[in-house]
């Protein structure tokens, strides 16, 4: 009896897919957390060329309750009307448009980001802000807008609805309320792409990965775990930032690489020592790793009073014939409070017995930053004092 046999032929480019996917499985197998310390690629670094663009524009938005510019301070705003009432067919002149007092219009700035890989025909939001005087832009329409690129391009047009979140109210005596800011506002999917921005994701043999944060450190560790998940020779550290990672050819091969390679997971290294201050607010924030070589540290509030006073001294006219004069006096106290302690720093205390040893002399953030400051002079801090 004869046996029905079957033959399987499989194309060269089926099989090196099917290859380069089963690596990559293999590969996101391998890349399973050992530490709970471990990141993940795409929280840690961007893909170099995968970038957002930032687009601009100039454009009126109508139908304000009477809360537009005040055209005699905004005269731009008229000559914008004027310019669009003339490309649809209506010329005013040059001495009507001199009187024209338009306050449901404001002239607006209109900015977005257009996304990486942003196809002709999809949407983005977009950002409204008065460039007048307008006190408000709620309830008013954004007239279409084209939004250019740095090169002068178009590449999106814009029109809408505006959505402010703030209000304000004012009274006739020159009295104002105002919640957040009333003069700006978004419209939601607001403008439609209309060119495509050309980019060289695809273009090179390799994708390289730059981190947010540099660190040689982080990089050398980062080109390691690539090289023993995918393979020696695979990545690559360029710099403290970029670390170059060799890719397939095709371009569905290529996107399921990087997909993978996003969600293998690396062991960053640690932050550098660093004391953050923010004169502004009081804040301060240490890291970790902040060290403290042997120093003693006495801190205590110094209060001075100043009083000024005038004494009167007033004689008798009858008896005495003086006349009545004044005295200036001033009374100067200086307290100092009695608890105001010494405490020793022992070579090497790490953040907990820092913080522990301020809060014991009750120490306020602006004292902190005191100390701080004062241990840095001394030598005996080992961060960087970083000021915002």
């Amino acid at each position: 009896m004869p046996v029905a046999t079957t033959s399987l032929r499989v194309s060269p480019g089926a099989l090196r897919s099917a290859t380069v996917l089963a690596l990559l499985c293999l590969a996101a197998l391998l890349s399973r957390p050992e530490s709970a310390r471990a990141e993940r690629v795409k929280d840690m670094a961007s893909v170099g060329g995968v970038r957002s663009n930032q687009i601009v524009g100039y454009g009126l938005v109508v139908g304000l309750n009477g809360t537009g510019d005040q055209t005699t301070q905004a005269p731009f705003t008229v000559i914008s009307i004027t310019n669009m009432l003339e490309k649809f067919g209506v010329t005013i002149p040059a001495s009507v448009a001199s009187q024209m007092q338009l306050k449901n219009v404001a002239a607006v700035t209109v900015t977005a980001d257009l996304p990486p890989f942003s196809k002709t025909g999809q949407t983005i939001d977009i950002t409204v802000a008065s460039i007048g005087n307008a006190n408000s832009l709620r309830g008013g329409a954004l007239l279409m807008t084209p939004l250019r690129g740095s090169d002068g391009e178009v590449y999106a047009m814009a029109q809408g609805s505006v959505v402010v979140s703030g209000f304000g109210v004012a009274g006739k005596d020159g009295s104002r309320v105002s919640v957040n800011v009333p003069s700006g506002g978004r419209i939601p999917n607001g403008a439609t792409v209309e060119r495509e921005v050309p980019t060289t994701f695809g273009h090179e043999p390799f994708v390289v990965l730059n981190l947010n944060a540099p660190d040689f450190s982080t990089a050398a560790r980062m080109s390691e775990a690539l090289n023993k998940q995918l393979g020696d020779g695979t990545a690559q550290a360029i710099d403290a930032v970029s670390v170059k990672v060799r890719a397939p050819a095709d371009a569905t091969e290529r996107v399921a690489f990087v997909g993978a390679l996003q969600e293998m997971e690396v062991e960053p290294s640690e932050a550098p020592a660093r004391v953050i201050i923010n004169s502004r607010t009081g804040t301060v924030v240490i890291s970790s790793h902040v060290r403290v070589m042997a120093a003693a540290v006495a801190h205590g509030s110094l209060s001075v009073t100043i009083t000024e006073r005038t004494d009167v001294s007033q004689p008798n006219p009858l008896t005495s014939g003086g006349t009545t004069v004044s005295t200036p006096r001033s009374e100067i106290q200086i307290s100092q409070p009695s608890d105001a302690r010494m405490f020793v720093f022992h070579e090497g205390v790490n953040l907990d017995e820092i913080v522990r040893a301020v809060n014991q002399v009750g120490a306020a953030p602006g004292d902190l930053v005191a100390i701080l400051e004062a241990l840095q002079q001394a030598g005996a801090l080992r961060a960087q004092l970083i000021v915002i």
